[in-house]
């Protein structure tokens, strides 16, 4: 099968199916997006932006670089005692490393262990829901099918959390950092 580990995806003709890269994540951000998915980045990034069109949305596309990130290590090892994010939006089913791991690994770390991280969980998967209540996430929100019902949970996340929550990470990082809600 062409699906296992270590292979690449063949399109129809045969050929290997490129994944468009992500680009690199910034030196800080408001947003760190942690999702495998370049359509799901794409439809969840609109709304965001939608309501906090000044917000900075990295996006990490699986788990290990999304811990690298919070935690300034590996190649983002510059950011140890940078600015950390005033939200994580993470994915609940990722490469390398899932969702409950980045969360269980952030929640035990001192550097980043209070930043606030919305978990994006699966409709199909109601079990994990309470596993990340339990490992510390701080909201959690069934990924709906529908777009129309996504775009409004995305925007009232963001508005709520970008506009309204007053994060231990703002006190932290200059107010020049808080995107205001529309």
């Amino acid at each position: 099968s062409g699906n296992r580990p270590g292979r690449r995806r063949r399109d129809r003709a045969g050929r290997p199916r490129h994944r468009p890269e992500m680009a690199a994540l910034p030196e800080t951000c408001d947003v760190l997006l942690v999702q495998d998915n370049p359509l799901e980045v794409e439809l969840t990034l609109r709304p965001l932006r939608d309501v906090a069109p000044e917000a900075v949305i990295g996006v990490a596309g699986d788990g290990e670089e999304a811990l690298d990130y919070l935690l300034g290590r590996g190649e983002y090892r510059q950011r140890i005692g940078g600015a950390l994010p005033r939200l994580v939006l993470l994915d609940l089913k990722l490469p390398k490393m899932d969702g409950i791991e980045v969360l269980r690994a952030v929640r035990a770390s001192h550097r980043a262990g209070a930043v606030p991280i919305v978990m994006l969980v699966p409709a199909t998967e109601p079990r994990e829901l309470a596993q990340c209540y339990q490992l510390g996430a701080n909201s959690c929100v069934w990924k709906p099918v529908h777009y129309p019902e996504f775009t409004g949970t995305l925007q009232a996340i963001g508005r709520y959390w970008l506009g309204i929550n007053q994060s231990a990470t703002d006190a932290e990082a200059p107010a020049v950092h808080r995107a205001p809600a529309r």
